[in-house]
């Protein structure tokens, strides 16, 4: 039996290199003759990740995490047509069995039929369904020839993977923050975080033809890194309201849409930006968000929050003052990103050279071994995507 290893969720703070699986193409006690199984070329630390191991979830102890994969097809099952051995993949993040209801209305974030306790599924994530995760050198994926992306020959592939490996998740997901909202050519935006996927939201901003994309954050790297590439930037740790910031950039108080790429573990402004306030970025963006604008929110909030500051809080009941969106006639979109409705015309837009989501969002590879190093520094605030190489495929 060949040999796997993976990064497990410990306890709160620890992630560690276990010995697990390897991989086969089996579902419980049936054979997956729809699925493949992947020799990981590249799999990315998630901020999503970073809820788990900070012990902002349920997620059990032992859990294999990971959801961002690309990798080369090392077996199919004998009912996979259109996937041959050899070919490198995009894996997105979303389980979808290709069938079901949702599946064909193309909302491939909410599966009905790949997890047992409620819609949608992902891999090496809490409540999704119990999925093996791809921060590992093996990992298998279910439903191929719906799932997966098959990425160019491999010398074009290799050369672009930094980029390419953000297809599975973060790149559909801040641009899917940034589309649902309605960004489009000459919009004013402001995405609050600038952690990977608002780095990731702002440069698919730009992508959509955006006049000017304003980055909020509180953390001075990570502004620096959204200025690097043509990011207006708000500091939320200075006492100027958030609409005042705004108003010194763009002459007004105001954005035509704006995207919360931060999410439940949200902290105040100005005085209270070391006081944790899980709808601070909700409301504050439909305060600076104009009257019939739009507003993504790709950001994570979750139903079970063991760190919760209050006990609604640890429920994912928050105090979002949805009146004043009502009465600014706001658009909201929620939700998993259903990556598939993006990925193919991201990977060309990378292929064909019109963005560099990696330059733009910090990528920097580390080694499987190095992957709990990584979480800590990603926890400390680093301005980095975090790419893991577990089989050193990816060059200097």
């Amino acid at each position: 039996m060949a040999e796997n290893r993976g990064l497990a969720y410990v306890k709160p703070g620890v992630v560690e290199i276990q010995d697990i699986d390897f991989p086969t193409l089996t579902l419980g006690d049936r054979k997956c003759d729809h699925g493949v199984i992947l020799k990981i070329v590249s799999t990315n630390i998630c901020g999503s990740d970073q809820h788990m191991v900070r012990g902002r979830t349920t997620a059990p102890a032992g859990l294999i995490l990971g959801h961002e994969i690309t990798g080369e097809v090392i077996e199919a099952g004998r009912d996979v047509e259109f996937i041959d051995v050899g070919d490198i993949v995009s894996v997105p993040f979303n389980i979808a069995c290709g069938r079901c209801r949702n599946c064909k209305e193309g909302k491939t974030g909410i599966c009905l039929n790949v997890n047992p306790a409620r819609p949608g599924a992902a891999y090496g994530y809490v409540d999704m369904g119990g999925w093996v995760g791809g921060q590992a050198e093996y990992v298998m994926v279910p439903y191929a020839d719906f799932n997966v992306l098959k990425l160019p020959e491999r010398d074009v592939t290799l050369a672009k993977i930094q980029d390419l490996t953000l297809l599975s998740d973060i790149f559909p997901t801040g641009f899917h923050g940034a589309y649902s909202a309605g960004v489009g050519p000459g919009s004013i935006v402001y995405v609050a975080g600038g952690g990977p996927v608002g780095l990731a939201c702002a440069t698919g901003c730009q992508l959509l033809g955006a006049a000017v994309v304003i980055v909020g954050d509180m953390i001075p790297e990570r502004l620096e890194q959204a200025r690097s590439f043509g990011c207006e930037t708000v500091d939320l740790r200075q006492d100027a309201t958030l609409a005042e910031q705004i108003e010194q950039i763009v002459g007004e108080p105001e954005v035509d849409q704006a995207v919360d790429c931060v999410g439940f573990e949200a902290r105040g402004h100005g005085k209270d930006a070391a006081v944790e306030q899980p709808a601070t970025v909700l409301n504050s963006v439909m305060e600076v968000t104009r009257a019939g604008g739009g507003i993504g929110i790709p950001g994570l909030y979750v139903t079970g929050d063991p760190g919760g500051v209050d006990d609604n809080a640890k429920i994912g009941n928050l105090g979002i003052r949805i009146g004043l969106g009502w009465a600014k006639s706001h658009h909201f979109t929620t939700g998993q990103c259903p990556v598939m409705r993006y990925n193919r015309q991201l990977m060309q837009a990378i292929l064909y050279d019109k963005v560099s989501v990696a330059k733009n969002v910090g990528a920097a590879v580390i080694s499987l071994d190095d992957g709990p190093q990584g979480y800590q520094d990603f926890d400390r605030g680093a301005a980095k995507k975090f790419i893991i190489d577990p089989h050193g495929m990816i060059a200097a």
